[in-house]
């Protein structure tokens, strides 16, 4: 009975503990209903932060812990130095889409201030974003050449000219004489095509695949792997005992290598093999060969095929092409999206004209001339193509001199760059990925038979290059309406041929 008695007691007792607990935290809950939300909204994350981006990346995002007052995030969103771009939302993520590329080898700036959410306070203003301030750069603005003069003749060069002392850095061995190059994705590695010096002294051809590392160090928003060695680190990539290589492309993604080769002991084994990482070289099925180029989405590749072009694909069955363009014989560049094409077509008049191809089927005729259109490339917005032509010079001999334009896509207006003399047919040039610059050579070359007994580079047509100037043209502000607006040339302290820009 008294056992009874205190245990009711003690009952007693935790009710009213339990019940002063409910009622304390009813009152709590109750105040800070009354007093709002105190709480400060913050940034959780930003895609570019500590990041270094290519053309490639021409959107970023920014996610908050909750949702935002987007008139007040727009207004209060600064980058520095300025990035036009525009805003679009998807509950509490941000994204920024630029207008245009980011120039390379540029630090940034991104803060936000003073923004405030959505929700605080309902009726009243909204509580003030926790300040956010971040910071991401360009990749760097770096370019290769091919070295002409003295020990670097030959040789793979590299100039980083984000550096604070850009000078040229050699990244192959002198026993190797380079011919044709195309970089990684990343600009971490370049994929070189190369005869040894003492075959290339006999005109014999020896070419292999090489890869061989830039130092070049990059942070991408996405993981990737980016190569952490130093410059010059060498690896033989396909050799070539059973097939001589002719030509060869790297796809967009640094996937897939594309290679024209043909047979040693059987001169008719001559086409299109790809090449996968870690796998062996496979044939391109029903394709003998002829020009190619690798398209922007890494998947197909264009070919010249008689009186047209044919798009087949490099995985799973080539025996139908994916298009075929009747009408061309050449084509020279994709725009960086895929959507359209600068392909050549020869005229019955001996004219050459420069068409405009887009996946929709428009075709559009955008330059015909009496000369050769020897290259062509797409800005990064696909607005401007830069083409390199020639014209006949009237005379006894025939001289075709080159010259450099820029076309409007959109109106059709085109614009005179530069005019070379007419001895220097062999010039080539490259647009910069963020599209504010252009390297071009000047080489100076020597006709057979004095090249067949040097190991100096060599042109297309077998002539020894003796030297070579390089040249930067900057075109950030060049517009195709206004003649009197037109850029000069700046000589780089360079001797070499074929630059091209880093990704």
């Amino acid at each position: 009975m008294i056992n009874r008695t205190i245990n009711r007691k003690s009952i007693q007792s935790l009710d009213r503990i339990a019940i002063t607990l409910i009622a304390g935290l009813t009152v709590v809950i109750a105040i800070l209903l009354f007093q709002g939300d105190h709480s400060v909204p913050r940034v959780r994350s930003f895609t570019w932060q500590d990041k270094q981006i290519g053309v490639e990346h021409d959107r970023f995002a920014i996610t908050f812990t909750r949702p935002m007052d987007r008139v007040s995030v727009e207004t209060n969103l600064q980058i520095n130095p300025p990035l036009p771009g525009k805003f679009s939302w998807a509950g509490r993520r941000l994204v920024y889409t630029l207008i245009s590329p980011a120039p390379y080898g540029t630090n940034y700036q991104l803060s936000l201030q003073k923004a405030t959410d959505k929700y605080s306070n309902s009726g009243k203003s909204g509580a003030i974003l926790q300040p956010f301030n971040a910071q991401f750069r360009t990749r760097d603005r770096a370019f290769a050449y091919i070295g002409v003069e003295g020990q670097n003749s030959g040789q793979l060069m590299l100039v980083n000219l984000s550096a604070p002392e850009p000078k040229p850095i050699v990244l192959t061995p002198p026993d190797l004489v380079v011919s044709d190059f195309k970089a990684y994705p990343q600009g971490d590695r370049i994929l070189f095509l190369a005869n040894d010096r003492n075959s290339q002294r006999q005109g014999v051809l020896q070419q292999k695949l090489y890869e061989v590392t830039t130092g070049i160090h990059t942070n991408p928003p996405e993981q990737q792997s980016v190569s952490q060695e130093p410059a010059g680190k060498l690896k033989l990539v396909l050799d070539n005992k059973d097939y001589q290589i002719l030509k060869f492309d790297l796809s967009s993604d640094g996937k897939t290598i594309v290679t024209q080769r043909v047979s040693r002991s059987n001169p008719g084994d001559f086409g299109i093999w790809t090449l996968q990482p870690n796998s062996s070289p496979k044939p391109l099925q029903g394709q003998p060969g002829g020009d190619f180029l690798i398209t922007p989405d890494s998947q197909a590749l264009a070919i010249t095929q008689g009186e047209g072009l044919a798009i087949v694909p490099i995985a799973g069955s080539q025996d139908q092409p994916l298009d075929f363009l009747p009408k061309y014989g050449t084509i020279l560049a994709f725009s960086r999206d895929g959507l359209a094409a600068a392909t050549v077509k020869f005229n019955q008049d001996f004219t050459r004209s420069l068409f405009l191809v887009n996946t929709q089927g428009t075709e559009k005729e955008i330059a015909r001339i009496n000369g050769s259109i020897v290259d062509a490339e797409f800005d990064p917005i696909g607005e401007t193509l830069y083409c390199l032509f020639t014209k006949l010079v009237a005379g006894e001999q025939y001289q075709e001199q080159p010259y450099i334009v820029a076309i409007n896509l959109k109106t059709g207006e085109t614009k005179k760059l530069l005019e070379f003399s007419p001895n220097q047919r062999q010039v080539q040039m490259n647009l910069s990925p963020d599209g504010i610059g252009l390297l071009f050579d000047q080489p100076l070359i020597t006709p057979q038979p004095a090249a067949g007994i040097s190991d100096a580079v060599r042109t297309d047509d077998n002539a020894a290059i003796v030297t070579s100037r390089l040249w930067l043209l900057p075109i950030s502000s060049i517009s195709t309406t206004d003649e009197s607006n037109v850029p000069k040339p700046e000589e780089l302290p360079i001797t070499g041929v074929r630059p091209v820009w880093l990704p």
